[in-house]
């Protein structure tokens, strides 16, 4: 493989991590930030809390758009094994 087909793949790759896991995290650090006010606003300070709303929340994104992620990660696979097939 060429280093401009090595170069193009890398940045490919650093796109769909970002397209895969950045809806995640945002959503996750989003539902973080209101529940800390919360307990800022009610002076609860309890590790938990925090935990299980960002769980429940990453696991309904997950139900909802996990089929479609997985879509996209396995078009990509096909695309890197096509391209160690051309050589």
């Amino acid at each position: 493989m060429a280093t401009s087909v090595l170069e193009g793949l890398m940045y490919d790759v650093f796109l769909l991590v970002i397209e895969l896991a950045g809806p995640l995290l945002i959503i996750s650090m989003a539902v973080g930030i209101i529940i800390s006010i919360l307990q800022a606003a009610t002076q609860i300070h309890e590790q938990t809390i925090t935990f299980v709303p960002k769980l429940l929340v990453i696991g309904m994104i997950l139900v909802f758009t996990g089929s479609g992620m997985l879509k996209t990660l396995q078009d990509f696979t096909i695309r890197i094994f096509t391209l160690i097939q051309q050589g």
